[in-house]
């Protein structure tokens, strides 16, 4: 694990538009550019830092691979809230069930800790179970479900709010 990098931008967006395209763990309908992506890490450097989970490169490979990312945001723009973030965790689909997920959260939240964040929250596409369960597993606790606040692929999407206070 460790912080984002401009040079990451190709791989986090190749997780991350697998999802704009392919699945609901976002509510984005519009795949990222590269550019757009090197922006993205370049404003999640600071207080509101994205991480990636690398592995080794592998044969015809040249360099480490990004297997997933996660990123603290701003939870809302008002002030008051300032001391508050919200967690996303994306893992490559080929890459899930074997800790990753459980790592770049662990990491995200000794960040919002260490920045001094009171409380983060994050928020999940209802039907992913496995999402809520890792928030479960790393003591966030159910605050409430958003009905059908989301329309992609066809279908109502419900959002699942978690709470960890640091």
């Amino acid at each position: 694990l460790r912080l984002a990098r401009v040079d990451d931008a190709e791989m986090i967006r190749d997780i991350y538009n697998h999802e704009v395209s392919n699945g609901t763990n976002t509510f984005d309908l519009v795949p990222r550019t590269l550019d757009e992506q090197r922006r993205w890490v370049v404003r999640h450097q600071g207080a509101h830092p994205a991480v990636v989970a690398v592995r080794d490169a592998g044969d015809g490979e040249a360099y480490p691979v990004v297997v997933g990312f996660g990123v603290l945001s701003p939870y809302r723009d008002r002030p008051a809230y300032a001391t508050t973030v919200e967690d996303s965790v994306y893992v490559d689909r080929h890459h899930r069930g074997h800790g990753v997920g459980r790592a770049v959260l662990d990491e995200l939240l000794a960040l919002a800790a260490a920045q001094g964040f009171h409380t983060v929250i994050a928020r999940i596409s209802g039907h992913n179970e496995a999402s809520v369960r890792l928030h479960e597993r790393c003591g966030f606790a159910l605050v409430g479900v958003e009905r059908e606040v989301g329309r992609k692929h066809r279908q109502w999407l419900d959002v699942v709010e978690l709470q960890r206070m640091l």
